[in-house]
Parts: C-alpha cells; structure tokens; sequence
C-alpha cells in the first residue's frame, strides 16, 4: 500500500492536539472545497483533508497510523510484523488495501483499540526557566504551570547546584503519558540566568567591578569585597592599575563536578569629586613632590614647520 502522511496533509505537527487538528482541517476545507476553490486540484486535496482527519479525530485510529511509523508521502511499504500480528484479524492481505479503507475497516471492527496494539511513547515536553544566580550555584526545587491536552498541571522540578546558561536538563519520565503501554515521554528544561546587579557571568567565572580610591591602588589594600557565598578578604597588591584583574580562586559559580569558577575583580580607580581643604592641600604637596609621569611613553609632539635657511 501507498503511505499518506496525514500530518503533513493538515500541516500540523505529529504531537498536535485535537483542537489543533479540527481548526487546521477546517480551514483546508474552506480553502479547498470545490464550490469555493476553482483550483484544478481542489477537489483532490478537499478528499485528501477530509481522509486525514477522519482518522486523526480518531484516538484509536490515530494511534493505529501512529504505530505504522513515518514514511515518505506515497512510498510504497508494509506494515511492520507487529502491527500485521496485532491487527491482521480477517484482512485476507495488506497488499492491495488503501491505507484509509484499511484504517476505516479498522475502526468499524475496533481494532484500534485492543490492548495488543503498538506501544506509542508519551510527547515530551520544553520549556525555559529564568533563575537566579544564587539558584544556580546553590541549585533550587522550582513549581513550574504545564498546559498539555490533559490540562494544566504543577511540575516540581529540582534545579541541580552548577547549572549555567543554555544548559538543557532532561527529566525522564515528566513529559506525555504513553498509550498502550508506551512509556512516558520526557520534560526538557533549558536554564537562563537572570541578570545580577554586582556579577557578570561567563560560564562558571564570575566578575565584578571594584572602585579603588587612588591611595588604596597605590599603597595596596586589604578589602572586603562580596562574593555569592558571602563576604571575603581580598588583598590588593601596592602599585594595582586600573584595569587590572584580581583573581579569587574558586569563589564563582559551583561545577556539578569538581571545583566552581573563579572570581575577578576587574579594578577602577576612582577619585573624589569634591575635597576638603586639607585634602586640596596634600594632592597638591603630591603634585609638587612626585617625579611619577604616566604619560611619559607617549609619542613628543613633532614639528613639521620647514627649517631655517
């Protein structure tokens, strides 16, 4: 026999729902019918619709067709050896029997519903979360509202620590339920990270800005600065220029394997904006009393004025 992918003749996805079939039908059918088309194939394709959804309306039926697994529209082919056994019951032969009169007898005699039909798996279902940075390196248990054709129900869905974003976790067994023995299928969650007001992520390093008064980048300092397992002593070495990244090792997000990411802090030196007079005063004695250039490597201005005779 002559496969026909329904699917494709509705233009609806092999997991659509019955509401999704019954409008995609019934606009072909608009679209097709021969009063209204003057299309030459009109005619052809209003059948051709009409046959797909007769049998996917069907749950039986259409759990019948699903069993047959997919081929090319109009290839020839057989039905696979466990469908012959479950629903060859007084068919002569599959050879000379169109796919839609063969599905239709089926669904007289209630062949689609036996309980030694052809396992179909459960849908698997995606979606997308935003955590936290916190959720992400401490890991999290999140409720998440599922709309399927069963309804809508609450997924409790356990993030584990050292996550990052784009990663993809499957949870076997939390998508569609099976039919005639199928087993379940599975809920697939993509991880997105939240912004954070202090840290930047890229995969498990983390960095943030730390402003230095000039002295403290001069002299060096001992500063506390965050880290998102709380505060900790940094050590900032006399002499920091701006620009400069500080490294605390292992204090950015946790790995769910081994040692988490580092931490940087990527130092800016900040002056103030207003100054008490004694302030004045000792930028002022520094001014006068330090030999200290940064501009010194910089190209001197040439003349270009021709020479003297």
């Amino acid at each position: 026999m002559k496969y026909k992918d329904y699917y494709a003749t509705l233009g609806v996805a092999r997991d659509a729902d019955l509401d999704q079939i019954k409008k995609a039908y019934r606009k072909l059918a608009r679209q097709t019918h021969p009063d209204v088309s003057k299309a030459k194939d009109a005619e052809e394709k209003f059948k051709d619709a009409a046959e797909a959804y007769a049998t996917l309306k069907d749950p039986d039926k259409r759990a019948a067709y699903d069993a047959l697994g997919r081929q090319p529209s109009g290839a020839e082919f057989s039905p696979p050896p466990q469908w012959r056994s479950d629903h060859a019951a007084g068919f002569d032969s599959f050879e000379n029997i169109d796919l839609a009169d063969l599905l239709a007898e089926m669904g007289r005699r209630g062949g689609g519903a036996r309980p030694g039909a052809m396992p179909v798996q459960g849908r698997d279902y995606e979606d997308t979360v935003h955590i936290s940075l916190a959720d992400a390196h401490r890991g999290a248990t999140l409720s998440l509202k599922l709309s399927d054709p069963a309804g809508e129900h609450t997924l409790e869905v356990s993030i584990p620590a050292g996550v990052t974003a784009g990663q993809k976790l499957r949870l076997r067994g939390k998508g569609g339920k099976g039919r005639n023995g199928g087993g379940d299928g599975d809920f697939y969650l993509h991880i997105e990270l939240r912004p954070d007001p202090v840290f930047r992520v890229d995969r498990h390093d983390l960095y943030f800005d730390l402003a230095l008064t000039p002295w403290e980048a001069a002299l060096g300092a001992e500063l506390e600065v965050p880290t998102l397992d709380g505060s900790v002593m940094l050590t900032v070495p006399p002499g920091t220029r701006s620009g400069r990244k500080l490294r605390l090792r292992g204090r950015g997000l946790a790995k769910r394997q081994g040692p988490g990411g580092d931490l940087y802090a990527t130092v800016r030196i900040d002056v103030p904006t207003t100054l008490s007079e004694p302030e004045r005063k000792l930028y002022e004695e520094l001014a006068r009393i330090s030999t200290f250039n940064p501009r010194a490597a910089l190209p001197k201005e040439t003349s270009h004025e021709p020479a003297a005779p």
